[in-house]
């Protein structure tokens, strides 16, 4: 058995504590212990970190068998509790899913290291000369759920920002999310690193979420929630640190009278049904009056042949008789499954108009061969990311480059869109003179 298969086997019995008052001082002693390891972390190189990263894929790929174990003790829990397909699909591990942890903790491991970047610099009239500097957050605290792999992508993202990281997965994850966690550490040991620096919540206690949401006595500076909207909801109620977060993903396709008829189809179908289940899935698709005696049966059928059901408005329903009648509240809807929203809209800016509405900031698209309809979508469209002529489904962070996202943030302040590692970075200014005193 490999040496993070032995830490995950001692971690199992740690399920919960029947004692508010032992919660509490655990949830402290946890907080404490990131903020020590913060402190640290922001000291160490960036070969020194790159160092635990590389020794974090070595484990994953080494403890393969125990994290699949793992994982299957979570599917057959989760399949007895009644978890729908969608769901399942995002806590299911295979042995592919696996070497894609590893290989996203190198692609981390090689981005450039974001802490000490000077961001901008200038002199002024005085003789003082003025850096805007990266640095780490310091600690984050990150609450998900069913999603083992966001076990490796935060706790690597928050490694290479120089953050601390307090991880809180769902308990339908938390064999899994035991498994990969424990690799970690193995990593920051490997690298003298100290093993606080990614702490896993060790306990299943509901309770524990909302200590971290007080900040654990100041030691977290900012949670991030990955989940559905309930959970994020809560999170962004209760918080008393700043939180990055996105209520939902109802991301629309709009496809104009100007897009090809064999574009859109192909977007169209990506966008909604690779994975249902993930943030970046389409939920609503806006076809262009002026092409839907072209483009809106064809892409109509193309859905329900592929097993999506579709709602729709008058328009949709008349074009074929399969299409159920859209609710209010269904062009509002996140579904996470193979069911779509649809409806004929008058041009970009009643498109627009529509996303506005509906819309969650999240990432909405436009299919079109006309430039300046894009244009003003891309420049209109107040969303994380726009897109055009392209899938919703790269709302990605590995898609950016990023190596890994914590999660899509669609607030204005701080950080939006992807959040990796670059995100999870503050600034200071470092000042440099000769003397100067202030007249």
């Amino acid at each position: 058995m490999t040496a993070p298969a032995r830490a995950f086997e001692g971690m199992k019995a740690i399920d919960g504590t029947g004692d508010s008052a032992v919660l509490t001082e655990l949830m402290a002693a946890v907080g404490r212990n990131a903020r020590a390891a913060a402190r640290a972390l922001a000291r160490a190189p960036a070969e020194q970190k790159n160092r635990a990263l590389s020794a974090m894929a070595k484990a994953i790929r080494a403890s393969k068998a125990a994290i699949l174990a793992a994982n299957a003790e979570d599917i057959a829990q989760a399949r007895n509790s009644g978890m729908t397909g969608a769901m399942l699909d995002r806590l299911a591990l295979t042995e592919k899913n696996i070497e894609g942890i590893a290989a996203g903790i190198e692609v981390v491991r090689d981005l450039t290291d974001p802490v000490g970047a000077v961001m901008d610099s200038w002199t002024r009239p005085n003789g003082l000369t003025i850096e805007r500097v990266r640095e780490p957050l310091g600690v984050v605290g990150i609450i998900y759920e069913s999603r083992p792999n966001v076990t490796a992508d935060a706790g690597a993202l928050c490694l290479k920002a120089g953050n601390a990281a307090i991880l809180r997965g769902g308990s339908d994850s938390t064999h899994s999310s035991r498994a990969i966690h424990a690799c970690l550490v193995q990593g920051l040991r490997d690298a003298n690193l100290p093993e606080a620096a990614i702490q896993l919540v060790p306990t299943r206690d509901r309770d524990a979420v909302g200590l971290m949401l007080t900040g654990l006595d100041g030691n977290i500076d900012v949670i991030v929630p990955r989940g559905g909207k309930g959970l994020v909801a809560r999170v962004q109620l209760e918080a008393r640190v700043p939180v990055f977060a996105h209520l939902e993903g109802v991301n629309h396709v709009y496809v104009d009278k100007a897009a090809d008829l064999a574009m859109a189809k192909a977007i169209v179908l990506n966008a909604k049904m690779r994975r249902t289940g993930v943030c970046g899935a389409a939920e609503t698709l806006l076809v262009d009056r002026a092409a839907a005696s072209t483009h809106l049966k064809p892409l109509i059928d193309m859905l329900i042949d592929a097993g999506c059901e579709i709602r729709g408005d008058d328009a949709v329903q008349a074009a074929d008789k399969r299409v159920k009648a859209a609710s209010d509240d269904d062009w509002k809807t996140e579904y996470l499954d193979a069911i779509i929203t649809a409806g004929v809209v008058n041009g970009v800016d009643d498109a627009i108009d529509h996303i506005e509405r509906y819309g969650s900031h999240h990432t909405d698209a436009i299919v079109t061969a006309d430039q300046a309809a894009a244009e003003k979508f891309l420049a209109q469209v107040d969303s994380a990311i726009v897109l055009h002529n392209a899938s919703t489904q790269f709302a990605d962070g590995g898609e950016f480059g990023f190596g890994a996202e914590i999660g899509i943030a669609t607030g204005r302040l701080h950080a939006r869109g992807p959040v990796g590692a670059e995100q999870l970075t503050t600034f200071k200014y470092r000042i440099r003179g000769t003397g100067q005193t202030r007249p």
